[in-house]
Protein backbone atom coordinates (compact mmCIF):
# COMPACT_ATOMS: atom_id res chain seq x y z
CA UNK A 1 0.00 0.00 0.00
CA UNK A 2 1.29 3.48 -0.77
CA UNK A 3 0.27 6.15 1.74
CA UNK A 4 -0.51 9.43 0.02
CA UNK A 5 -0.17 12.80 1.70
CA UNK A 6 -2.72 15.00 0.08
CA UNK A 7 -3.29 18.48 1.44
CA UNK A 8 -6.84 19.34 2.36
CA UNK A 9 -8.21 22.85 2.47
CA UNK A 10 -6.35 25.20 4.80
CA UNK A 11 -3.80 22.63 5.92
CA UNK A 12 -0.64 22.51 3.85
CA UNK A 13 0.60 19.51 1.91
CA UNK A 14 -0.54 16.65 4.13
CA UNK A 15 -2.83 14.09 2.50
CA UNK A 16 -4.62 11.35 4.34
CA UNK A 17 -6.18 9.14 1.65
CA UNK A 18 -4.93 5.56 1.41
CA UNK A 19 -4.39 4.48 -2.19
CA UNK A 20 -3.08 1.40 -3.92
CA UNK A 21 0.48 1.61 -5.21
CA UNK A 22 0.79 1.41 -9.00
CA UNK A 23 1.94 -1.65 -10.84
CA UNK A 24 5.44 -0.94 -12.09
CA UNK A 25 7.32 -2.54 -14.94
CA UNK A 26 10.67 -4.31 -14.65
CA UNK A 27 12.46 -1.32 -16.18
CA UNK A 28 10.74 1.08 -13.79
CA UNK A 29 11.80 -1.06 -10.82
CA UNK A 30 15.38 -1.05 -12.03
CA UNK A 31 15.27 2.73 -12.43
CA UNK A 32 13.86 3.17 -8.91
CA UNK A 33 16.50 0.85 -7.45
CA UNK A 34 19.26 2.72 -9.30
CA UNK A 35 18.02 6.10 -8.05
CA UNK A 36 17.78 4.71 -4.50
CA UNK A 37 21.34 3.38 -4.49
CA UNK A 38 22.76 6.56 -6.01
CA UNK A 39 21.05 8.73 -3.39
CA UNK A 40 22.05 6.36 -0.60
CA UNK A 41 25.72 6.63 -1.55
CA UNK A 42 25.67 10.41 -1.99
CA UNK A 43 23.09 12.71 -0.44
CA UNK A 44 19.99 10.71 0.42
CA UNK A 45 18.25 10.72 3.78
CA UNK A 46 19.95 9.01 6.74
CA UNK A 47 16.97 6.65 6.94
CA UNK A 48 18.25 4.85 3.81
CA UNK A 49 21.03 3.31 5.91
CA UNK A 50 18.45 0.92 7.36
CA UNK A 51 17.37 -0.45 3.97
CA UNK A 52 19.18 -1.97 1.00
CA UNK A 53 16.42 -1.17 -1.47
CA UNK A 54 12.93 0.43 -1.44
CA UNK A 55 11.20 -2.97 -1.42
CA UNK A 56 12.32 -3.44 2.18
CA UNK A 57 9.99 -0.61 3.17
CA UNK A 58 7.15 -3.10 2.82
CA UNK A 59 7.94 -5.39 5.74
CA UNK A 60 4.59 -6.51 7.22
CA UNK A 61 3.76 -4.77 10.49
CA UNK A 62 0.63 -5.54 12.47
CA UNK A 63 -1.32 -2.77 14.20
CA UNK A 64 -0.38 -3.90 17.71
CA UNK A 65 3.33 -3.81 16.89
CA UNK A 66 3.00 -0.37 15.31
CA UNK A 67 1.20 0.96 18.40
CA UNK A 68 3.88 -0.53 20.64
CA UNK A 69 6.64 1.19 18.65
CA UNK A 70 4.76 4.50 18.73
CA UNK A 71 4.37 4.21 22.51
CA UNK A 72 8.11 3.59 22.89
CA UNK A 73 8.83 6.63 20.70
CA UNK A 74 6.55 8.81 22.82
CA UNK A 75 8.31 7.70 26.02
CA UNK A 76 11.75 8.22 24.46
CA UNK A 77 11.08 11.73 23.16
CA UNK A 78 8.16 13.65 24.65
CA UNK A 79 9.10 13.75 28.38
CA UNK A 80 12.50 15.28 27.61
CA UNK A 81 11.01 17.97 25.39
CA UNK A 82 8.13 18.78 27.76
CA UNK A 83 10.29 19.17 30.88
CA UNK A 84 12.78 21.26 28.92
CA UNK A 85 10.03 23.52 27.59
CA UNK A 86 8.64 24.04 31.10
CA UNK A 87 12.09 25.19 32.21
CA UNK A 88 12.24 27.61 29.29
CA UNK A 89 8.99 29.30 30.12
CA UNK A 90 9.80 29.49 33.82
CA UNK A 91 12.95 31.32 32.73
CA UNK A 92 10.96 33.69 30.53
CA UNK A 93 8.65 34.61 33.41
CA UNK A 94 11.43 34.83 36.01
CA UNK A 95 12.22 38.40 35.01
CA UNK A 96 8.53 39.26 35.21
CA UNK A 97 8.36 38.02 38.82
CA UNK A 98 11.65 39.71 39.64
CA UNK A 99 10.04 42.98 38.50
CA UNK A 100 7.41 42.84 41.25
CA UNK A 101 9.97 41.63 43.81
CA UNK A 102 12.22 44.68 43.48
CA UNK A 103 14.78 44.13 40.72
CA UNK A 104 13.97 47.52 39.18
CA UNK A 105 14.81 49.35 42.41
CA UNK A 106 17.80 47.19 43.42
CA UNK A 107 19.56 47.50 40.07
CA UNK A 108 18.45 51.11 39.66
CA UNK A 109 16.79 50.41 36.32
CA UNK A 110 15.38 53.50 34.67
CA UNK A 111 13.76 54.56 31.41
CA UNK A 112 13.50 51.62 29.01
CA UNK A 113 16.14 49.47 30.72
CA UNK A 114 13.62 46.92 31.98
CA UNK A 115 12.20 46.64 28.46
CA UNK A 116 15.74 46.17 27.17
CA UNK A 117 16.32 43.37 29.67
CA UNK A 118 13.17 41.74 28.35
CA UNK A 119 14.26 42.11 24.72
CA UNK A 120 18.01 41.55 24.96
CA UNK A 121 17.41 37.83 25.50
CA UNK A 122 16.03 37.65 21.97
CA UNK A 123 18.92 39.61 20.50
CA UNK A 124 21.15 36.73 21.59
CA UNK A 125 18.59 34.32 20.15
CA UNK A 126 18.46 36.32 16.91
CA UNK A 127 22.24 36.53 16.48
CA UNK A 128 22.69 32.79 16.91
CA UNK A 129 19.57 31.61 15.07
CA UNK A 130 21.12 30.71 11.71
CA UNK A 131 24.42 29.26 13.02
CA UNK A 132 22.65 27.08 15.58
CA UNK A 133 20.15 25.76 13.02
CA UNK A 134 22.96 24.71 10.68
CA UNK A 135 24.73 23.07 13.64
CA UNK A 136 21.53 21.16 14.37
CA UNK A 137 21.84 19.73 10.87
CA UNK A 138 25.56 19.02 11.15
CA UNK A 139 25.77 17.48 14.65
CA UNK A 140 23.73 14.79 16.45
CA UNK A 141 20.63 16.68 17.48
CA UNK A 142 20.21 15.18 20.97
CA UNK A 143 23.82 15.84 21.91
CA UNK A 144 23.87 19.38 20.55
CA UNK A 145 20.58 20.21 22.27
CA UNK A 146 21.84 18.82 25.59
CA UNK A 147 24.99 20.95 25.49
CA UNK A 148 22.99 24.11 24.82
CA UNK A 149 20.51 23.36 27.62
CA UNK A 150 23.43 22.86 30.01
CA UNK A 151 24.92 26.25 29.10
CA UNK A 152 21.52 27.95 29.24
CA UNK A 153 21.09 26.75 32.83
CA UNK A 154 24.53 28.08 33.77
CA UNK A 155 23.75 31.54 32.35
CA UNK A 156 20.41 31.59 34.15
CA UNK A 157 21.96 30.83 37.52
CA UNK A 158 24.68 33.46 37.20
CA UNK A 159 22.00 36.13 36.74
CA UNK A 160 21.34 36.02 40.48
CA UNK A 161 24.81 37.50 41.06
CA UNK A 162 24.42 40.44 38.67
CA UNK A 163 25.08 43.82 40.34
CA UNK A 164 23.85 46.06 37.52
CA UNK A 165 21.97 46.39 34.25
CA UNK A 166 25.01 45.76 32.01
CA UNK A 167 26.04 42.38 33.42
CA UNK A 168 22.45 41.15 33.57
CA UNK A 169 21.88 42.22 29.96
CA UNK A 170 25.01 40.35 28.78
CA UNK A 171 23.97 37.18 30.58
CA UNK A 172 20.44 37.34 29.23
CA UNK A 173 21.82 37.73 25.69
CA UNK A 174 24.05 34.68 26.22
CA UNK A 175 21.07 32.75 27.59
CA UNK A 176 19.09 33.68 24.49
CA UNK A 177 21.88 32.36 22.26
CA UNK A 178 21.94 29.08 24.19
CA UNK A 179 18.16 28.71 23.87
CA UNK A 180 18.14 29.57 20.15
CA UNK A 181 18.40 25.91 19.18
CA UNK A 182 15.54 24.72 21.37
CA UNK A 183 12.34 25.35 19.42
CA UNK A 184 13.90 24.56 16.01
CA UNK A 185 15.38 21.36 17.50
CA UNK A 186 12.01 20.38 18.97
CA UNK A 187 10.36 20.90 15.58
CA UNK A 188 13.01 18.87 13.75
CA UNK A 189 12.76 16.10 16.34
CA UNK A 190 8.97 16.04 15.97
CA UNK A 191 9.24 15.87 12.17
CA UNK A 192 11.80 13.03 12.26
CA UNK A 193 9.77 10.83 14.62
CA UNK A 194 6.10 11.45 13.78
CA UNK A 195 3.73 11.41 10.85
CA UNK A 196 2.00 14.57 9.70
CA UNK A 197 -1.21 13.45 11.37
CA UNK A 198 0.61 12.90 14.67
CA UNK A 199 2.75 16.05 14.63
CA UNK A 200 0.21 18.65 15.86
CA UNK A 201 -0.81 16.47 18.83
CA UNK A 202 2.80 15.77 19.82
CA UNK A 203 3.76 19.43 19.44
CA UNK A 204 0.76 20.29 21.56
CA UNK A 205 1.89 17.87 24.26
CA UNK A 206 5.35 19.35 24.64
CA UNK A 207 4.12 22.90 24.11
CA UNK A 208 1.52 22.39 26.86
CA UNK A 209 4.48 22.56 29.24
CA UNK A 210 4.47 26.28 28.34
CA UNK A 211 1.26 26.76 30.33
CA UNK A 212 2.36 24.38 33.07
CA UNK A 213 5.60 26.38 33.36
CA UNK A 214 3.58 29.55 33.88
CA UNK A 215 1.46 27.87 36.54
CA UNK A 216 4.48 26.36 38.28
CA UNK A 217 6.29 29.70 38.07
CA UNK A 218 3.35 31.34 39.84
CA UNK A 219 3.43 28.80 42.66
CA UNK A 220 7.21 29.10 42.99
CA UNK A 221 6.93 32.88 42.94
CA UNK A 222 4.40 32.74 45.77
CA UNK A 223 6.70 30.51 47.81
CA UNK A 224 9.76 32.60 47.05
CA UNK A 225 7.91 35.71 48.16
CA UNK A 226 7.77 34.26 51.67
CA UNK A 227 11.53 33.71 51.87
CA UNK A 228 13.11 36.04 54.42
CA UNK A 229 16.80 35.69 53.71
CA UNK A 230 19.95 37.73 53.27
CA UNK A 231 19.28 38.28 49.57
CA UNK A 232 16.60 40.40 47.90
CA UNK A 233 13.55 38.36 46.90
CA UNK A 234 14.18 38.80 43.18
CA UNK A 235 17.55 37.03 43.46
CA UNK A 236 15.87 33.98 44.89
CA UNK A 237 13.76 33.90 41.72
CA UNK A 238 16.87 33.17 39.67
CA UNK A 239 18.45 30.88 42.26
CA UNK A 240 15.44 28.72 43.19
CA UNK A 241 14.29 28.40 39.58
CA UNK A 242 17.49 26.54 38.76
CA UNK A 243 18.70 24.92 42.03
CA UNK A 244 19.28 21.37 43.13
CA UNK A 245 20.96 20.00 46.25
CA UNK A 246 24.48 19.14 45.05
CA UNK A 247 26.56 21.28 42.73
CA UNK A 248 28.26 20.06 39.58
CA UNK A 249 32.02 20.53 40.25
CA UNK A 250 32.74 22.19 36.90
CA UNK A 251 29.84 24.60 37.39
CA UNK A 252 31.02 25.39 40.96
CA UNK A 253 34.50 26.24 39.62
CA UNK A 254 33.08 28.41 36.86
CA UNK A 255 30.73 30.36 39.12
CA UNK A 256 32.91 30.69 42.23
CA UNK A 257 34.25 34.20 41.45
CA UNK A 258 30.78 35.50 40.62
CA UNK A 259 28.29 34.16 43.13
CA UNK A 260 27.33 34.89 46.69
CA UNK A 261 27.75 32.12 49.29
CA UNK A 262 24.09 31.19 48.99
CA UNK A 263 24.40 30.70 45.25
CA UNK A 264 27.80 29.01 45.56
CA UNK A 265 26.18 26.19 47.52
CA UNK A 266 23.81 25.29 44.70
CA UNK A 267 24.05 23.97 41.18
CA UNK A 268 21.90 24.26 38.09
CA UNK A 269 18.89 21.97 37.80
CA UNK A 270 18.49 23.13 34.21
CA UNK A 271 22.12 22.27 33.49
CA UNK A 272 21.57 18.85 35.02
CA UNK A 273 18.62 18.32 32.71
CA UNK A 274 20.87 19.25 29.79
CA UNK A 275 23.25 16.45 30.80
CA UNK A 276 20.33 14.02 31.03
CA UNK A 277 19.18 15.01 27.53
CA UNK A 278 22.72 14.66 26.19
CA UNK A 279 22.87 11.09 27.46
CA UNK A 280 19.35 9.79 26.94
CA UNK A 281 17.59 11.78 24.17
CA UNK A 282 18.03 9.77 20.92
CA UNK A 283 19.48 11.65 17.96
CA UNK A 284 17.38 9.93 15.30
CA UNK A 285 15.10 6.93 14.76
CA UNK A 286 17.89 5.55 12.55
CA UNK A 287 20.32 5.27 15.47
CA UNK A 288 18.04 5.21 18.55
CA UNK A 289 19.67 2.86 21.10
CA UNK A 290 16.31 2.19 22.76
CA UNK A 291 14.91 0.53 19.62
CA UNK A 292 15.78 -2.78 18.00
CA UNK A 293 16.75 -2.75 14.32
CA UNK A 294 13.26 -3.88 13.34
CA UNK A 295 11.70 -1.17 15.52
CA UNK A 296 13.96 1.41 13.89
CA UNK A 297 12.78 0.24 10.49
CA UNK A 298 9.16 0.48 11.62
CA UNK A 299 9.80 3.96 13.05
CA UNK A 300 11.24 5.08 9.73
CA UNK A 301 8.68 3.31 7.53
CA UNK A 302 5.93 5.16 9.39
CA UNK A 303 7.36 8.40 7.95
CA UNK A 304 7.19 7.26 4.31
CA UNK A 305 3.82 8.95 3.87
CA UNK A 306 5.29 12.30 4.97
CA UNK A 307 7.61 12.42 1.93
CA UNK A 308 9.88 14.67 4.03
CA UNK A 309 12.44 12.08 5.20
CA UNK A 310 14.17 11.94 8.59
CA UNK A 311 17.35 14.00 8.29
CA UNK A 312 20.31 14.69 6.03
CA UNK A 313 23.72 15.85 7.27
CA UNK A 314 24.73 17.53 3.99
CA UNK A 315 24.14 21.27 3.59
CA UNK A 316 22.59 21.81 0.16
CA UNK A 317 22.90 25.33 -1.35
CA UNK A 318 20.13 24.58 -3.85
CA UNK A 319 17.69 23.95 -1.01
CA UNK A 320 18.76 27.19 0.70
CA UNK A 321 18.00 29.06 -2.52
CA UNK A 322 14.65 27.33 -2.91
CA UNK A 323 13.70 28.18 0.67
CA UNK A 324 14.21 31.90 0.05
CA UNK A 325 12.26 31.70 -3.22
CA UNK A 326 9.29 30.04 -1.52
CA UNK A 327 6.51 32.43 -0.50
CA UNK A 328 5.68 30.25 2.52
CA UNK A 329 8.98 31.20 4.18
CA UNK A 330 7.96 34.88 4.25
CA UNK A 331 4.51 34.08 5.58
CA UNK A 332 6.03 32.09 8.43
CA UNK A 333 8.48 34.93 9.14
CA UNK A 334 5.65 37.46 9.37
CA UNK A 335 3.57 35.08 11.47
CA UNK A 336 6.54 34.64 13.79
CA UNK A 337 6.57 38.41 14.33
CA UNK A 338 2.87 39.08 14.87
CA UNK A 339 2.36 35.96 17.02
CA UNK A 340 5.12 37.01 19.39
CA UNK A 341 4.66 40.76 19.79
CA UNK A 342 1.85 39.89 22.26
CA UNK A 343 4.02 37.18 23.82
CA UNK A 344 6.96 39.54 24.33
CA UNK A 345 4.72 41.96 26.17
CA UNK A 346 2.58 39.61 28.26
CA UNK A 347 5.42 37.32 29.36
CA UNK A 348 7.37 40.28 30.78
CA UNK A 349 4.63 42.69 31.85
CA UNK A 350 1.82 40.28 32.74
CA UNK A 351 2.53 40.35 36.47
CA UNK A 352 2.70 44.16 36.45
CA UNK A 353 -0.66 44.31 34.64
CA UNK A 354 -2.26 41.95 37.18
CA UNK A 355 -0.78 43.84 40.11
CA UNK A 356 -2.31 46.97 38.61
CA UNK A 357 -5.75 45.43 39.13
CA UNK A 358 -5.18 46.03 42.85
CA UNK A 359 -3.74 42.70 43.98
CA UNK A 360 -0.83 42.39 46.40
CA UNK A 361 2.53 41.10 45.18
CA UNK A 362 1.99 37.59 46.54
CA UNK A 363 -1.58 37.32 45.28
CA UNK A 364 -0.36 38.51 41.87
CA UNK A 365 1.95 35.49 41.63
CA UNK A 366 -0.95 33.15 42.43
CA UNK A 367 -3.12 34.78 39.77
CA UNK A 368 -0.70 33.44 37.15
CA UNK A 369 -1.51 29.83 38.10
CA UNK A 370 -5.01 29.69 36.50
CA UNK A 371 -3.61 31.61 33.51
CA UNK A 372 -1.02 28.89 32.92
CA UNK A 373 -3.56 26.11 33.39
CA UNK A 374 -5.95 27.81 30.96
CA UNK A 375 -3.17 27.99 28.36
CA UNK A 376 -2.34 24.30 28.79
CA UNK A 377 -6.00 23.28 28.47
CA UNK A 378 -6.55 25.47 25.40
CA UNK A 379 -3.52 23.90 23.66
CA UNK A 380 -4.75 20.37 24.38
CA UNK A 381 -8.28 21.18 23.17
CA UNK A 382 -6.92 22.81 20.03
CA UNK A 383 -4.68 19.92 18.98
CA UNK A 384 -7.40 17.39 19.86
CA UNK A 385 -9.94 19.16 17.65
CA UNK A 386 -7.37 19.49 14.88
CA UNK A 387 -6.74 15.74 15.07
CA UNK A 388 -10.47 15.02 15.18
CA UNK A 389 -11.26 17.18 12.16
CA UNK A 390 -8.36 16.56 9.79
CA UNK A 391 -6.96 19.23 7.47
CA UNK A 392 -8.42 22.25 9.22
CA UNK A 393 -5.33 23.82 10.79
CA UNK A 394 -5.97 27.35 9.58
CA UNK A 395 -9.60 27.20 10.67
CA UNK A 396 -8.64 26.24 14.23
CA UNK A 397 -5.90 28.88 14.34
CA UNK A 398 -8.54 31.50 13.57
CA UNK A 399 -10.97 30.04 16.13
CA UNK A 400 -8.38 30.10 18.90
CA UNK A 401 -7.42 33.68 18.09
CA UNK A 402 -10.95 34.89 18.88
CA UNK A 403 -10.54 34.75 22.70
CA UNK A 404 -7.24 36.65 22.45
CA UNK A 405 -8.77 39.45 20.42
CA UNK A 406 -11.76 39.64 22.77
CA UNK A 407 -9.52 39.64 25.83
CA UNK A 408 -7.24 42.35 24.44
CA UNK A 409 -10.23 44.58 23.63
CA UNK A 410 -11.52 43.94 27.15
CA UNK A 411 -8.22 45.00 28.73
CA UNK A 412 -8.38 48.19 26.73
CA UNK A 413 -12.01 49.15 27.26
CA UNK A 414 -13.37 47.43 30.41
CA UNK A 415 -13.42 50.08 33.20
CA UNK A 416 -10.45 49.94 35.58
CA UNK A 417 -12.72 49.45 38.60
CA UNK A 418 -14.01 46.15 37.20
CA UNK A 419 -11.23 44.00 38.66
CA UNK A 420 -12.80 40.58 38.04
CA UNK A 421 -13.80 41.47 34.49
CA UNK A 422 -10.32 42.75 33.64
CA UNK A 423 -8.73 39.65 35.16
CA UNK A 424 -10.95 37.42 33.00
CA UNK A 425 -9.95 39.47 29.96
CA UNK A 426 -6.30 38.97 30.88
CA UNK A 427 -6.83 35.20 31.04
CA UNK A 428 -8.48 35.27 27.61
CA UNK A 429 -5.20 36.48 26.09
CA UNK A 430 -3.66 33.03 26.66
CA UNK A 431 -4.97 30.83 23.79
CA UNK A 432 -2.65 32.49 21.24
CA UNK A 433 -0.25 29.77 22.38
CA UNK A 434 -2.61 27.12 20.96
CA UNK A 435 -2.76 28.97 17.64
CA UNK A 436 1.04 29.19 17.52
CA UNK A 437 1.36 25.41 18.02
CA UNK A 438 -0.67 24.83 14.86
CA UNK A 439 1.41 27.42 12.97
CA UNK A 440 4.55 25.50 13.94
CA UNK A 441 2.95 22.23 12.82
CA UNK A 442 1.97 23.82 9.49
CA UNK A 443 5.56 24.84 8.87
CA UNK A 444 6.84 21.33 9.66
CA UNK A 445 4.19 19.61 7.53
CA UNK A 446 4.67 21.85 4.51
CA UNK A 447 8.47 21.88 4.23
CA UNK A 448 10.49 18.99 2.81
CA UNK A 449 14.23 18.70 2.23
CA UNK A 450 16.32 18.77 5.40
CA UNK A 451 18.36 21.85 4.52
CA UNK A 452 15.21 23.67 3.47
CA UNK A 453 13.54 22.71 6.76
CA UNK A 454 16.53 24.05 8.71
CA UNK A 455 16.49 27.36 6.83
CA UNK A 456 12.72 27.78 7.14
CA UNK A 457 12.91 27.02 10.86
CA UNK A 458 15.63 29.63 11.27
CA UNK A 459 13.66 32.30 9.41
CA UNK A 460 10.47 31.55 11.35
CA UNK A 461 12.38 32.02 14.59
CA UNK A 462 13.99 35.20 13.30
CA UNK A 463 10.41 36.46 13.18
CA UNK A 464 9.81 34.94 16.62
CA UNK A 465 12.77 36.90 17.99
CA UNK A 466 11.76 40.11 16.24
CA UNK A 467 8.29 39.94 17.76
CA UNK A 468 9.60 39.22 21.24
CA UNK A 469 12.14 42.04 20.94
CA UNK A 470 9.56 44.57 19.80
CA UNK A 471 6.76 43.51 22.16
CA UNK A 472 8.10 44.95 25.46
CA UNK A 473 8.76 48.38 23.96
CA UNK A 474 5.04 48.97 23.43
CA UNK A 475 4.64 48.92 27.22
CA UNK A 476 5.53 52.48 28.22
CA UNK A 477 6.50 53.26 31.80
CA UNK A 478 4.29 56.36 31.68
CA UNK A 479 1.22 54.19 30.91
CA UNK A 480 1.78 51.73 33.79
CA UNK A 481 -0.20 49.65 34.81
CA UNK A 482 -2.87 49.81 32.08
CA UNK A 483 -0.35 50.04 29.21
CA UNK A 484 -2.76 51.29 26.54
CA UNK A 485 -0.19 51.14 23.71
CA UNK A 486 0.89 47.65 24.73
CA UNK A 487 -2.69 46.39 24.64
CA UNK A 488 -3.23 47.98 21.22
CA UNK A 489 -0.10 46.18 19.98
CA UNK A 490 -1.77 42.90 20.94
CA UNK A 491 -4.99 43.79 19.15
CA UNK A 492 -3.30 44.91 15.94
CA UNK A 493 -0.91 41.92 15.90
CA UNK A 494 -3.74 39.41 16.25
CA UNK A 495 -5.78 41.09 13.52
CA UNK A 496 -2.79 40.99 11.16
CA UNK A 497 -2.35 37.33 12.08
CA UNK A 498 -5.95 36.66 11.02
CA UNK A 499 -5.27 38.20 7.60
CA UNK A 500 -1.99 36.28 7.14
CA UNK A 501 -3.47 32.91 8.11
CA UNK A 502 -6.51 33.39 5.88
CA UNK A 503 -4.33 34.35 2.93
CA UNK A 504 -1.85 31.52 3.50
CA UNK A 505 -4.68 29.01 3.76
CA UNK A 506 -6.13 30.12 0.43
CA UNK A 507 -2.72 30.01 -1.26
CA UNK A 508 -2.03 26.51 0.04
CA UNK A 509 -5.43 25.37 -1.15
CA UNK A 510 -4.71 26.78 -4.60
CA UNK A 511 -1.27 25.15 -4.61
CA UNK A 512 -2.80 21.78 -3.77
CA UNK A 513 -5.31 21.99 -6.57
CA UNK A 514 -2.49 22.83 -8.95
CA UNK A 515 -0.44 19.87 -7.68
CA UNK A 516 -3.38 17.51 -7.99
CA UNK A 517 -3.96 18.72 -11.54
CA UNK A 518 -0.33 18.01 -12.45
CA UNK A 519 -0.41 14.60 -10.77
CA UNK A 520 -3.61 13.62 -12.56
CA UNK A 521 -1.81 14.16 -15.88
CA UNK A 522 1.11 11.93 -14.86
CA UNK A 523 1.21 8.23 -15.69
CA UNK A 524 -0.90 6.40 -13.17
CA UNK A 525 -2.73 9.58 -12.12
CA UNK A 526 -3.46 10.51 -8.51
CA UNK A 527 -3.93 6.86 -7.51
CA UNK A 528 -0.80 5.55 -9.21
CA UNK A 529 2.08 7.24 -7.46
CA UNK A 530 4.96 5.22 -6.06
CA UNK A 531 5.88 6.96 -2.82
CA UNK A 532 8.70 4.53 -2.01
CA UNK A 533 10.91 5.93 -4.76
CA UNK A 534 10.94 9.44 -3.31
CA UNK A 535 10.22 9.12 0.41
CA UNK A 536 13.86 9.24 1.53
CA UNK A 537 15.67 11.00 -1.31
CA UNK A 538 15.79 14.29 0.66
CA UNK A 539 13.75 16.07 -1.99
CA UNK A 540 12.08 19.40 -1.25
CA UNK A 541 8.34 19.90 -1.35
CA UNK A 542 8.71 21.61 -4.74
CA UNK A 543 10.93 18.89 -6.21
CA UNK A 544 8.71 16.06 -5.04
CA UNK A 545 5.21 16.27 -6.51
CA UNK A 546 4.13 13.12 -4.72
Amino acid sequence: MGLSSRLGAFSGTNKDDITEAPTTTHNENREIESTWKTAKSKDGDTAMALFDDPDELHEPVDAAEARRVLWKIDMMVLPYLAVCYAFFYIDKTTLSYAAIFGIVEDLNLHGTQYSWLSSIFYFGFLAWAFPTNFMLQRFPIGKYLGINIFMWGVFLMIQAACPNFTTLAILRALGGAAEACADPAFMLITSMWYTRREQPVRMGLWYTANGLGIALGGLLGYGIGHIKGALPSWKYEFIVMCVWSRPIPSVRLLLAPLLTQQTYDSGALCSTWGIIMFIFLPDSPVTAPGLTKRERRIAVERLRENQTGVENKHLKPAQIKEAFLDYKLYFFFLLGIVCNIPNGGISNFGTIIIKGFGFSTLVTTLMQVPYGIFIAISILICVYLNDRFVNRRCVFILIFLVPNIAGAFGLRFVPTDQTVGRLICYYLTGPYNAAFVLILSMQVANTAGHTKKVVTNAVLFLGYCTGNIAGPFFYKESQKPSYELGIWSMIVSHLIEVVLISTLGLLLRWENKKRDRIQSQMEGGLEGRDLDATAFLDMTDRENLK
